[in-house]
């Protein structure tokens, strides 16, 4: 399937729809998960152990999504899931069980980790891993990512990240670098409230980014934010909604063109300090792609609609979302064809 990149003549609830990745409750292509596909249009669905029993049915899921999607005129799925290994593993047995990212010895063993994985979930319909974490720990840190992250040396994530991308995408298989700039130096989990870093741009450059640069090179396929407060870069928002740092730094002073998400909105950082209709205000606002809402439909619509307003507003506001919507299509006509 070939996709025109011509989108003038998208009406504002396509454009708004392919900018929403959902999560939802079923193991089945039921009414609900058919309701976000054709009233949403949603360009992507993500997955949790909720929605998985067995392989077979998962591939049936992933198959069936699919197949809706495109009976409703829309572009194929992104279908996302966190499969780290360790401690973050949404598949468990018969799919192989690996002991994660601190346990990686070398260069070939993030390798392989990635090849089993990428065939494994390529065979179950699953394009995108959110996967590798980048995150640098601190020696000796009491860092919320101390057992998720590659480990201390930058340089060390750097190479181990850049693996996991190459043998992920060879295969098919998107990866998702995060959790951008940078969250290996904080030690408050943002499913709970916001984290902050008071660090400024030369030291996460000569740090944090180390490992987002090498995935860059790399050609990942799309980065996820954090719902870090980084109070030198942007005091007001955290990355996930800082124009500062999503625009700024990522796209234009470090280059990348790719696809941006946003962690889930659901989580504590965001609805306990600013509430889902700011978040999607200040994600048009910063050119963030892809936002991730994991459980609720109804906040999935109220997304929606919010978007689909202010997509409509100005020209302005339509043009930028013309242009997500290119990065969007862009990787599903590299990837999903």
């Amino acid at each position: 399937m070939r996709f025109s990149m011509d989108f003038s003549a998208w009406p504002e609830e396509k454009l708004a729809g392919q900018r929403l990745m959902a999560g939802f409750e079923g193991k089945r292509l039921d009414r609900d998960l058919q309701g976000l596909i054709a009233d949403l249009r949603v360009g992507g669905l993500i997955l949790f152990k909720r929605n998985v029993e067995s392989p077979q049915q998962l591939a049936d899921l992933c198959r069936s999504a699919q197949d809706w999607a495109r009976e409703c005129g829309l572009p194929p799925l992104f279908v996302a899931i966190d499969q780290e290994g360790g401690q973050v593993a949404r598949l468990g047995p018969p799919f192989t069980q690996f002991p994660g990212n601190p346990a990686m010895r070398d260069v070939p063993h993030a390798a392989r980790f990635a090849r089993i994985t990428a065939a494994e979930l390529a065979a179950v319909g699953i394009n995108m891993n959110l996967a590798p974490v980048l995150d640098a720990v601190p020696r000796g840190s009491d860092s919320i990512m101390a057992q998720r992250a590659f480990g201390a040396d930058a340089q060390w994530v750097a190479r181990l990240g850049a693996a996991v991308i190459a043998e992920l995408q060879t295969r098919g298989v998107m990866a998702v670098a995060k959790h951008f700039p940078g969250i290996g130096r904080t030690r408050l989990d943002s499913h709970i409230d916001l984290p902050f870093l008071d660090a400024d741009l030369g030291s996460l450059q000569d740090y944090d980014l180390i490992p987002f640069r090498a995935a860059i090179q790399q050609q990942v396929a799309a980065v996820m934010l954090s719902h870090t407060l980084y109070r030198q870069l942007d005091p007001q928002w955290p990355a996930s909604l800082s124009k500062s740092i999503a625009r700024d730094l990522l796209r234009k002073r470090m280059g990348f063109k790719g696809v941006v998400l946003t962690d889930d909105l659901e989580m504590g950082a965001i609805t306990r300090h600013y509430g889902l209709n700011a978040a999607i205000r200040q994600l048009l606002r910063a050119d963030i792609d892809v936002a991730l809402i994991c459980r609720s439909a109804e906040k999935l619509r109220q997304a929606h609609a919010l978007m689909v307003r202010k997509i409509g507003q100005s020209e302005e506001r339509r043009s930028r979302a013309e242009a997500a919507a290119g990065r969007i299509m862009a990787l599903k006509a590299l990837y999903l064809t």
